[in-house]
């Protein structure tokens, strides 16, 4: 893999503004109008979201990630994606660099809705 060029910095406050969060994904199904987008039931300990991810053509079985805790973006505007809103997004490693993708995801169980940072 060759390394893509670093972004622009950006300011600490810039960054302090993203929340990302730990949850646990607890349903993966299908979004009929997509090739693409699965919709995830997402559990962050005091609520849970739909999480739409472009990962139906990533994994030869989708599912396999239902149960696991991943990282999340939980305060982006919600988005409307294939008639469905999706509240969040899903961090995963690799897509960008063309390499299969996997989830970035905690070492160790913590609690839903951990903040990272």
């Amino acid at each position: 893999m060759k390394s893509a060029p670093i972004k622009d910095e950006i300011t600490f406050d810039d960054f302090a503004k993203v929340d990302i969060r730990v949850g646990r994904i607890i349903d993966v199904s299908e979004v009929t109008k997509s090739d693409k987008l699965m919709r995830l039931t997402v559990d962050f300990g005091d609520h849970t979201r739909a999480i739409l991810a472009g990962i139906k053509q990533e994994r030869e079985n989708p599912k396999e990630i239902e149960g696991k805790q991943a990282l999340f973006v939980v305060n982006l505007p919600e988005r409307k994606m294939a008639g469905e809103v999706s509240q969040g997004m899903l961090f995963d490693i690799g897509y960008e660099d063309k390499l299969t993708p996997c989830l970035a995801c905690p070492e160790t169980e913590v609690p839903n809705g951990a903040r990272a940072g």
